[in-house]
């Protein structure tokens, strides 16, 4: 990324942010260390195109990311060589999914159909993260900057040219052919781009806590519990427990009113042999709410500007595809974009529209179906305490005579209406970027040259 100083600098008007000591060039510069932004700026790097990302945190630790990766981005991963490695990671492989209420359990196999990667694969997002980037990092033209907060855009005439962010070393500026919004439901792009999402379901709300994990513990790896007017996710970190518990739109405030000890209870009653774990519940910071909503811009882009992800269309938690779908995102976009920006090409209106409508039917789809469970299924489900539910058994023996009826919600889950490729197969680094030993190997005298 190249770099020009500048020789003079204005004081800034009260309110507004410092101005940028030296202005930064690159060719695409992606705000936002998720799943898309991340993945957009390995296959950009991989295809030559400079590019920078931009993440507003030092780590890439959060308590409260999906950590599910499902079988169409494990393909995607397949097709540029990592899926494979990716594995060799700490991670759990799903096949099944488990759902217990007081009128009985069902469990449902997910038949995803023909693919090498059968099952869900459960990693922590930060490590996933973490993975991405340090393979990105092995492409020269690759620059990651984390802690850095985007200010505003620089515009001129309608055209979106660069952001100006602050970091810990000062403000700075970043002028780009293309500046890519992938920072999430919250993004700070959208909002300074003045897009405005549609709303697509109702709100609700998601406390999050920690519990220990026991060796013993006979939750599965991925698991839901309803009961007492609470739906719950058991997420499985290996040395702990996320857990997100599902409760009606602004209905925090009747916990708090209720009491911690009321609020323990009523877990403890809906999931009993997790009893003593709740108690370790003993302060209400221990616990996060979160404002869930679903929403969809209906245009994704303006002059110099693409928003993907959650950026472009919140994903409800529902179904827990919200990763997929960003990723997704960055495919088409890389396959769309990727070739001009590595050409130095203009990256005109129609390109944009491009990504959109390949993406825009798949998301709203999907959307459609988180609203349709999240309005039927969840609503019912709490309002109901887990009491009246008796379809779940019915529906669970079922399915174990005829396995095949899962095939199609799983298949969707798995892989969407469409999943998109890596449009081609591209050059590994430069040899400069790999090392190599010559050390002599036990089962011979030679000396072999052994890429590592």
């Amino acid at each position: 990324m190249q770099q020009t100083n500048t020789h003079s600098e204005k004081k800034p008007q009260a309110g507004q942010p410092p101005q940028a000591k030296q202005v930064e060039r690159t060719t695409c510069c992606i705000v936002g260390g998720g799943p898309a932004g991340a993945i957009l700026a390995l296959l950009l790097a991989r295809q030559g195109v400079e590019v920078t990302l931009l993440e507003a945190h030092l780590d890439f630790e959060r308590d409260f990311r999906g950590d599910t990766i499902h079988p169409a981005v494990m393909e995607i991963l397949d097709e540029i060589g990592l899926a494979e490695r990716l594995l060799k990671l700490r991670h759990t492989k799903l096949s099944t999914f488990g759902l217990q209420t007081r009128a009985g359990t069902l469990r449902l196999r997910f038949a995803f159909g023909k693919t090498k990667f059968p099952y869900i694969t459960v990693i922590a997002q930060s490590r996933f993260l973490e993975f991405i980037t340090e393979e990105a990092k092995r492409y020269p033209n690759f620059t990651l900057i984390m802690g850095a907060q985007v200010d505003e855009l620089v515009e001129k005439d309608g055209v979106v040219h660069g952001i100006r962010y602050r970091a810990s070393d000062g403000s700075h500026e970043i002028r780009a052919a293309l500046i890519v919004g992938a920072d999430g439901r919250f993004s700070r792009l959208r909002k300074l781009a003045g897009f405005e999402p549609v709303k697509t379901s109702p709100p609700i709300d998601v406390l999050w806590f920690r519990l220990t994990r026991g060796e013993n513990d006979t939750i599965e790896s991925l698991d839901a519990r309803i009961g007492n007017g609470l739906f719950l996710i058991f997420i499985d970190r290996f040395d702990y427990w996320q857990v997100g518990c599902v409760i009606p739109k602004d209905g925090y405030q009747k916990l708090r009113s209720d009491g911690l000890d009321h609020l323990r209870q009523s877990l403890a009653k809906t999931v009993p042999e997790l009893t003593d774990r709740f108690a370790e519940l003993k302060e209400w910071k221990q616990l996060s709410v979160l404002s869930v909503e679903s929403s969809h811009l209906k245009r994704w882009y303006k002059p110099g500007l693409l928003l993907i992800g959650d950026a472009a269309h919140v994903m409800s938690p529902a179904g827990g595809i919200g990763i997929n779908y960003a990723i997704s995102d960055a495919v088409v976009a890389s396959n769309v974009l990727g070739g001009k920006l590595a050409a130095g090409l203009p990256i005109r209106e129609k390109d944009f529209a491009s990504v959109q409508r390949q993406r825009e039917l798949p998301t709203r789809v999907a959307q459609t179906f988180q609203s349709l469970l999240q309005r039927v299924a969840l609503a019912r489900a709490i309002k109901s305490g887990g009491e009246v539910m008796v379809a779940p058994v019915l529906l669970a023996r079922l399915l174990e005579k005829m396995p095949w009826l899962t095939a199609l919600p799983a298949r969707f889950i798995g892989f969407g209406l469409w999943p998109p490729h890596v449009k081609t197969e591209l050059p590994q680094p430069p040899m400069e970027s790999v090392t190599v030993s010559n050390e002599p190997t036990s089962s011979s005298s030679d000396t072999p040259l052994t890429i590592k």
